[in-house]
């Protein structure tokens, strides 16, 4: 039994490295419109950097899209567009491995991210074997993310 266990891990192991691969593409949909980015740049949104998360020896506190000390917060107003992000890597074939939803409050001019959680529909399109552990919650978005995607969203979602 042992060895069966052993050998299955053996098998999957290089695949899970793999589902980790570069990111390819970030696709962005609401509000009337649909774009997808293949800028390099999108690297350094990775959506498998989070709160706890190690990076160069060091744990990693503001990551992928979420300023993650911040904490949760109450939803945005319903009223304010909202957006589907999704997050691609190159294994397997370009393949989606996270949705996300985003808004932008001009009130305040920050903008804010909606990690799926499981009594979401959309959920189950997440690829991550785990997750942030802050599925199902609204968090604010870190200010690189908010440089970065501001320009590509309709002008309407920024009045």
């Amino acid at each position: 039994m042992k060895r069966s266990f052993f050998l299955a891990l053996g098998f999957l192991a290089p695949a899970f490295l793999m589902a980790k691969g570069p990111m390819v593409k970030i696709s962005i949909a609401g509000a009337g419109s649909a774009i997808e980015i293949t800028d390099p740049a999108i690297s350094s949104f990775n959506p498998y950097a989070g709160p706890g998360v190690i990076v160069n020896g060091s744990e990693e506190t503001i990551g992928f899209i979420v300023n993650w000390p911040a904490g949760t917060v109450a939803a945005p107003p319903g009223n304010l567009p909202r957006y589907d992000l999704g997050f691609y890597v190159g294994y397997p074939e370009n393949g989606l491995v996270y949705l996300v939803k985003y808004v932008f409050d001009p009130s305040n001019s920050q903008g804010y991210v909606y990690l799926l959680g499981p009594s979401d529909e959309q959920y189950k399109l997440n690829r991550m074997i785990r997750g942030h552990g802050l599925e199902g919650n609204w968090l604010r978005a870190t200010p690189a993310w908010q440089k970065f995607i501001q320009p590509l969203l309709p002008a309407k979602a920024l009045n």
